[in-house]
């Protein structure tokens, strides 16, 4: 449940929780904008603007997605990282991601740079966030990865080559729809404050439908429904 305090924010809004928090889902669970969501609340009869859709996705999305990952279970032993490359405002970034091999994401950061300092960042905050070792770290074969992982002492749990780092290339499909649909990120912040809730959101309501039976599906998606409603107090 949500604490007395988030839950008297929310009604300090002119709009009741329950629109406020259908918004947000919403805007992070599909992939649409500010005014997609604005259009779709209109043809229910609710007057809200794109602008306050807005406002509520950046103050909302964060507290959803902490509360989601408070959630989470552990994930698996075998953790994969990768970065690909942002154009924001006409200048090169580079998102660095790391996902377990059942393709839950573990953890981003937007970094200006792709070297060994950057990294060490991302590897540090991973498992400072997750707080134990995997039992194999997968990168592919950019140098940075191996120095960083050497000055962690864990150069033993790294694995390269082949096709072995997929799984984490796959992953930034999402990222790129929605990229394109925004058509680009603003910012370095707002692509980190985004993509964040984002993928926090998106493991929650991913329930590998390719991989199960129909029946196992409506079981899974009711039940991350129902989780979902009791983490915004709807």
């Amino acid at each position: 449940m949500a604490d007395a305090k988030f839950t008297d924010n929310l009604h300090r809004h002119r709009f009741p929780p329950a629109i406020i928090q259908h918004a947000v889902w919403l805007y992070f669970r599909f992939a649409l904008s500010y005014r997609d969501v604005e259009d779709m609340l209109a043809e229910r009869g609710i007057d809200v603007s794109y602008e306050t859709v807005r406002r509520w996705a950046l103050k909302f999305g964060r507290i959803y997605a902490q509360q989601l990952r408070c959630r989470r279970p552990r994930p698996s032993d075998r953790w994969h990282l990768d970065e690909v490359f942002l154009k924001i405002g006409g200048k090169i970034v580079y998102l660095w991601r790391a996902v377990d091999d059942e393709g839950e994401v573990l953890d981003i950061l937007v970094q200006s740079k792709r070297d060994r300092k950057a990294a060490l960042k991302l590897l540090r905050k991973l498992l400072n966030r997750q707080g134990y070792v995997p039992d194999e770290i997968v990168t592919d074969r950019l140098r940075s990865y191996g120095a960083a992982l050497r000055e962690l002492n864990l150069a033993d749990r790294h694995v390269t080559g082949g096709r072995s780092n997929n799984r984490a290339e796959v992953s930034h499909q999402p990222t790129r729809r929605r990229e394109r649909q925004q058509i680009g990120f603003k910012s370095p912040g707002s692509a980190q404050r985004f993509l964040s809730a984002h993928t926090a959101i998106s493991n929650h309501f991913n329930v590998q439908r390719h991989l199960i039976s129909r029946r196992t599906l409506k079981i899974l998606r009711a039940r991350a429904s129902d989780d979902w409603r009791e983490i915004v107090a709807a």
